[in-house]
C-alpha cells in the first residue's frame, strides 16, 4: 500500500483529524520531548491532529493550547483550549503567556502558508514563519523547554537551525517516517532552552 494512503486510512481509523498526528506521534516516541503533565502550545492547530496527539501525551494534568488564524472545531478532551489568533502579531505572545499563567514545557508548530508554487518564494515564507515561532517559543517557554518546528529544506535552512542552536542544548534535524517522501518539509527539535538571561 502506498504509504500516503497509508497514513491517510490510519488516521481515519483512528479518528486523529489528519495524518500528519503521526508525524508528532513518531517523534515524541523517539525523542520524548513531550511528557506527561506537561503544558503545550501548538501553534497551526487546525485541524486539531497534533492537540489531539498532544492531549492523549500530556494526560489530564497536562495542558494543549491550540492556535491558529482559523477557528479549531472543538475537541472532546478537558485539557484542551483553543484560540483563534495571527502568529505574525507580536501580542500572540503576552496572549498565550495570559491563558497559560506559568511558562510553557513545550512549543510545537506545523504551521504552513498556502504555497505559490514558486519554490523560492515559498521556502522564505515557511522559514519566515518558523522564524515567528522561534520568537514566540522564547518567549513563552520554561528554560529546559522544548521546541519543534517545521521548516522546508532550501538555502536559508542552515541559517535558521544556527539560530536555534544559539538557543537551545540539542538541535535535531527530523524527518518523520509519516512525511511524504518527497516532500521538502523537514522538521527541528530544539531540545532544552537555554537559561534565558534577565
Amino acid at each position: 500500500m502506498h504509504r500516503r494512503d497509508y497514513y491517510y486510512q490510519k488516521a481515519k481509523e483512528e479518528k486523529y483529524r489528519s495524518r500528519a498526528a503521526y508525524k508528532l506521534l513518531q517523534v515524541i516516541r523517539k525523542y520524548r520531548f513531550m511528557k506527561p503533565k506537561d503544558i503545550v502550545v501548538d501553534l497551526g492547530a487546525a485541524p486539531g491532529g497534533w492537540l489531539q496527539v498532544t492531549s492523549k501525551t500530556v494526560g489530564e494534568q497536562g495542558v494543549a493550547l491550540g492556535i491558529d488564524l482559523k477557528e479549531i472545531e472543538p475537541l472532546t478532551e478537558s485539557n484542551v483550549c483553543t484560540i483563534v489568533g495571527d502568529i505574525t502579531k507580536p501580542e500572540i505572545a503576552n496572549q498565550i503567556k495570559e491563558i497559560l499563567q506559568r511558562p510553557a514545557d513545550v512549543v510545537i508548530s506545523d504551521v504552513s502558508q498556502n504555497l505559490s508554487g514558486v519554490w523560492e518564494l515559498d521556502h522564505a515564507r515557511q522559514i519566515d514563519l518558523a522564524g515567528q515561532s522561534l520568537q514566540i517559543a522564547l518567549e513563552v517557554l520554561k528554560a529546559g523547554g522544548n521546541f519543534f518546528v517545521k521548516t522546508f529544506q532550501g538555502d536559508m535552512t542552515e541559517d535558521f537551525i544556527a539560530k536555534v542552536k544559539r538557543h537551545f542544548i540539542r538541535v535535531e534535524i527530523v524527518k518523520p517516517k509519516a512525511s511524504r517522501i518527497r516532500s521538502a518539509e523537514i522538521y527541528i527539535l530544539g531540545l532544552r532552552l537555554k537559561t534565558k538571561l534577565p
